[in-house]
């Protein structure tokens, strides 16, 4: 399972997204049943040896005990009712509960639980109710101590929110009363075991053939990138995918708060953040790993999110000799993203002059790549601009590429292309030192393709 580096795939399918139960048994009935069995068989069954069991022999072996325990209990239940019950009881032994089907699903991106009887789910920048539910409270709690237990963190009430991650890369946040009115909360952000790159993002009609190529090129070229946009738009996907243009021959360090980079390269040092204890000590902030990884040679540094004064020593790293460096923001918009990097810079507290600080990120961010999601929930590339320098005290932007919205067809997506806005970039002059010669009709202005289609 995801969180325990078991698989109980193969012989076992998963249900629908809804959750139904089989025909013949009453809700709450099954869940009497299971709750029953499941509390049996954690009392005869060794988890630590159970974890080091073989895939098929850990199956029959629960399968055989589930089997025995139904007939001890007389329990009158149909083949595909003991098949069901026989997936749940290990995904509360294993797994995380009655979500865990979802995380069998690589059709689904979010699960998200709003207490114990409200779960959604995001399929295709959708959202869907589903019939699934959790017992009670205290159910929804043992799933989410769980998680914390295993990543080695605690969630009470002197300490109710957790942000932690799986062994499969997806990323979990749960928040409890006091501060959830309504109950324990969790939300569990879905990474793809193959990440996607830039051929399917084209395949997907999240962005034009010419925007990735002059993306590839800058990548190579050593342009420092600002990655902006809003939440589950993406920004980390096209992070990973950026991420492959850089060169096997340079040293890449990594710096997150919860890793999510999915690095398909052998040369790179992933750094992670650490909460305090609970004593209070101990938090190491992506603002001290940044200044250490200056130590650790790095030709480039990807910052999976700047939130907070990082941002400053992040622009000092890029004016450096750490050119080619990355990393996202939260933006609605490529003019808010620059306002957010100068805002988090002015966090540092060292009372630089406004014009110096959008002096410094003049000369660091060279290109801004802008995410989100238009109507219907599609996710796309909606604005590349580069970063031309400053104007008086303003920081100027011109926009390359963009994604515009020309109306909403009958299934209610919208209707896009993308073109180029005849703008030639500055920055050309760069690549073609660099032996990247992009033809200059890339940026004539024009329809470079529709963007109908699937969602990234």
């Amino acid at each position: 399972m995801h969180s325990t580096g078991v698989n109980l795939n193969g012989s076992l399918q998963p249900p629908g997204a809804g959750g139904r139960l089989p025909e013949g048994i009453d809700a709450n009935a099954f869940e009497a049943i299971k709750s029953r069995v499941h509390n049996t068989l954690l009392d005869t069954l060794d988890l630590n040896e159970a974890q080091r069991m073989p895939v098929e022999q850990l199956q029959k072996e629960c399968s055989r005990r589930i089997d025995t325990l139904l007939t001890e209990q007389r329990c009158p239940l149909s083949a595909p009712e003991r098949q069901r019950l026989l997936r749940g009881v290990l995904d509360e032994v294993f797994g995380l509960g009655p979500i865990e089907e979802f995380l069998r699903d690589p059709t689904i991106c979010d699960v998200l639980v709003n207490g114990p009887k409200l779960v959604y789910i995001e399929r295709d920048g959708v959202l869907e109710k589903t019939n699934v539910r959790f017992r009670d409270e205290k159910h929804l709690m043992q799933v989410i101590q769980r998680i914390a237990a295993r990543v080695g963190r605690r969630i009470d009430e002197s300490s109710p929110m957790l942000d932690a991650r799986l062994l499969d890369g997806s990323r979990v946040n749960a928040i409890i009363p006091p501060l959830s009115l309504d109950g324990p909360s969790m939300s569990v952000r879905r990474f793809g075991t193959v990440p996607i790159d830039a051929k399917r993002l084209i395949e997907l009609n999240a962005v034009a053939p010419e925007m990735i190529e002059f993306l590839k090129g800058s990548v190579r070229s050593r342009i420092n990138i600002l990655i902006s946009g809003g939440t589950g738009t993406g920004k980390t996907t096209m992070l990973n995918v950026l991420s492959k243009w850089i060169p096997e021959s340079a040293r890449v360090v990594t710096i997150e708060d919860a890793a999510e980079l999915l690095m398909q390269r052998e040369h790179v040092v992933r750094l992670e953040t650490r909460p305090p204890n609970i004593e209070g000590k101990g938090e190491v902030t992506q603002r001290e790993l940044l200044r250490n990884s200056l130590r650790m040679r790095p030709d480039r540094i990807i910052i999976g999110e700047v939130r907070g004064a990082e941002a400053l020593d992040m622009l000092q790293a890029m004016n450096t000799g750490h050119e080619g460096s990355m990393t996202t923001v939260h933006a609605n918009n490529p003019r808010d993203a620059i306002r957010r990097v100068e805002n988090m810079v002015s966090m540092a507290g060292l009372n630089y002059p406004v014009r110096v600080i959008r002096e410094q990120m003049a000369s660091a961010l060279h290109l801004l790549v802008h995410v989100g999601r238009v109507t219907g929930g599609r996710r796309k590339i909606l604005s590349i601009a580069e970063i031309t320098g400053m104007e008086g005290d303003a920081v100027c932007l011109q926009e390359i590429f963009r994604l515009r919205q020309t109306g909403i067809d009958a299934s209610g997506h919208a209707r896009v292309h993308f073109e180029a806005c005849g703008v030639r970039p500055q920055m050309l002059d760069r690549l073609l030192e660099e032996g990247i010669d992009l033809p200059a009709e890339m940026f004539r202005r024009q329809v470079l393709s529709h963007g109908n289609g699937a969602a990234a």
